[in-house]
């Protein structure tokens, strides 16, 4: 017998059936090949090992209709919420997944291209067929990104020149308004660093609001021959947020990319980051934290493949959890076959505040090749109370105290972050965020 739809996929089904072609043939059929793939399958279920320490049961009987993208163009949002220092060049702006030009600032930088997705697919959709009709395996541990590649209708492409060094970060901005509870909405991201091009990217996940709200969004990132990435990520969404976010780095030879995540919003967040070390001497260094309270749920699944020579990786992730709230951590390195001289490393460190809070981790490594340098730790552990005791005694009150220790247990993965007003800014915003006292939730 088969079983019956969850709420959550009848209630996707329902809304696809509403949404309108694009016209391309090649597009829609992958949006219909998506969608099918998702029925599919479905949400995937405890027993499915990679969503093992996420369930999604309570997720899976909620109904998210689309977002309504009228409403998303006329709602106020306030530019401020999402101004950041040191970051002041080009913007592009999305709410509810809804492109907003009166947001953005679409500057003109020299051999810099960034636009709407759909205006580009308006225009020359032939250069983007290989990115978006590509396909997932078809199951549920992909449920995420098919639901993405059925239902995003607009997002980022940026395209940066050969040989051109970009001065100032671009700025990627996902706002949920608030405005539209019970709502989901998709968002694609694509960008291109040409051959020996030097780049910053901030992208940023805020609220305007506390309605409930699903997001997700799917990125994408190539880095030619010889070209530098930095690719920050802040996501500081309502505790109301449902976000999952899946993007795939691809390296070519004598590339270099790194990644700094900052995640202390949301209520269930979702944060799949792989890397591709496709080309000889490429190098990828991700640096990330996430700090939760209340019932939060942070999710982070990290993996590095290196799949050419003598190429290199270093991961360092911190991880604090607070009230009732669990972390999920999972790093994996792979060393492919033929990957001779790789030089991997990896370090998830985490700290409990509270006797209720829970972090699991899961470091994990293969290796397939020769001549291979490669290691990894994962630890958890509370905040040391010697070192309480020594700030305490220099008249420093308790709360202060745990927010000194705990920030400097986070400062190792941001303090590499070479913008020095966002790293300031990064710093104030954990701390913000820091728990002041144990609490069992």
């Amino acid at each position: 017998m088969t079983q019956a739809p969850s709420p959550f996929v009848r209630a996707a089904l329902d809304a696809a059936s509403a949404l309108p072609e694009s016209g391309i043939a090649w597009l829609d059929a992958a949006r219909r090949d998506n969608l099918q793939a998702f029925a599919e399958a479905g949400l995937p279920e405890g027993r499915n090992e990679a969503w093992k320490y996420t369930p999604l049961r309570a997720l899976s009987q909620r109904a998210f209709a689309v977002a309504d993208a009228a409403l998303a163009r006329d709602v106020a949002i306030n530019a401020a919420s999402f101004a950041l220092p040191g970051v002041d060049s080009a913007r592009i702006v999305f709410v509810d997944g809804v492109f907003r030009a009166d947001l953005s600032a679409l500057d003109r930088v020299d051999g810099v291209s960034l636009a709407p997705l759909a205006a580009a697919l308006k225009e020359q959709p032939e250069p983007l067929r290989f990115a978006l009709a590509s396909r997932y395996r078809r199951g549920a541990a992909d449920a995420f990104a098919h639901l993405n590649a059925a239902f995003a209708t607009d997002g980022v492409v940026l395209r940066i020149a050969d040989g051109i060094d970009v001065a100032k970060p671009l700025h990627i901005v996902h706002v949920c308004s608030g405005g539209q509870p019970d709502t989901a909405w998709h968002v694609r991201v694509l960008v291109e660093a040409g051959k020996g091009s030097r780049a910053d990217i901030v992208e940023q996940f805020v609220s305007a609001g506390e309605a409930n709200q699903l997001g997700t969004v799917v990125a994408d990132y190539v880095v030619r021959e010889g070209a530098r990435l930095g690719v920050v990520l802040l996501q500081a969404a309502s505790t109301a947020t449902t976000l999952v976010r899946r993007g795939h780095v691809r390296l070519e030879a004598n590339a270099s990319a790194t990644v700094h995540a900052l995640e202390v919003g949301g209520a269930l967040v979702r944060h799949e980051l792989t890397a591709e070390l496709a080309g000889d001497h490429a190098r990828f260094d991700s640096r990330g934290v996430f700090a939760l309270d209340g019932r939060q749920h942070i999710d982070t699944q990290l993996e590095v493949r290196h799949n050419a020579r003598d190429t290199a990786s270093d991961a360092l992730w911190r991880g604090i959890a607070n009230g009732r709230s669990r972390g999920v951590f999972r790093g994996a390195i792979v060393v492919a076959e033929g990957a001779d001289g790789s030089d991997a490393s990896l370090s998830n460190k985490n700290l409990l505040l509270s006797g209720s809070a829970e972090i699991d981790t899961k470091p994990e490594l293969e290796i397939y090749a020769d001549e291979v340098k490669a290691a990894h730790g994962a630890t958890i552990g509370q905040l040391d109370e010697r070192s309480l005791f020594y700030l305490r005694s220099r008249g420093i009150p308790l709360a202060q105290a745990r927010s000194l220790l705990t920030l400097a247990f986070c400062r190792a993965a941001l303090e590499s972050l070479p913008n020095e007003a966002l790293r300031e800014h990064l710093g104030d915003l954990l701390v913000a965020h820091l728990p002041t006292g144990p609490s069992a939730g």
